[in-house]
């Protein structure tokens, strides 16, 4: 076999491997750009559309939130539990057994929540959760970040978003 030197070929050749080269890098880092839109347009457009649907603001995806939900659910992936990160945000967790749950899944679980909420009392019905909806349609908040990781030793899966700026604050409604 001989060996390969790149000095040996043409210029032409050189300059068509390194186009296919360049071709080949870019296609690669444009579908994991895309394929990182999908995954925050799952997470963003539910949210969105549950805060549509009481006429707030639809939430901007923000990569810096989305980073640090990134880092929090990389915390999780050993144990899968539930607990939450106590930082800055406003913060929605979710766990399921399995590996094939995804983000649009993980928002509908919370806004199932809406059920529970009752706007004139601005509280749940009793024994039920709702501060997951309350959060994704609290009026002050305007960014959102999210993160996905299939835990370890088949635990499941663990999916966390951020929420700036917080909402749930006891005594003031959502929107």
């Amino acid at each position: 076999m001989k060996n390969f030197k790149l000095g040996l070929m043409s210029p032409f050749c050189r300059s068509v491997i390194t186009i296919l080269l360049l071709l080949i890098s870019s296609t690669n880092a444009l579908t994991k750009r895309s394929r990182y839109l999908d995954l925050a347009n799952q997470f963003l457009a539910p949210q969105n559309a549950a805060r549509s649907a009481v006429g707030r603001q639809p939430l901007i995806w923000d990569p810096r939130l989305a980073r640090y939900a990134e880092w929090y659910a990389n915390q999780r992936r050993y144990d899968c539990a539930l607990k939450h990160s106590n930082g800055a945000y406003g913060e929605n967790i979710f766990w399921g057994s399995g590996d094939d749950w995804t983000p649009a899944q993980a928002v509908t679980a919370w806004i199932s929540e809406r059920n529970w909420y009752s706007y004139w009392s601005n509280s749940c019905a009793e024994g039920q959760e709702c501060g997951h909806y309350t959060q994704i349609v609290w009026g002050s908040t305007r960014r959102l970040g999210c993160a996905r990781v299939t835990c370890f030793g088949g635990r499941g899966v663990f999916m966390t978003c951020n929420y700036d700026p917080p909402g749930n604050y006891i005594g003031e409604r959502p929107y």
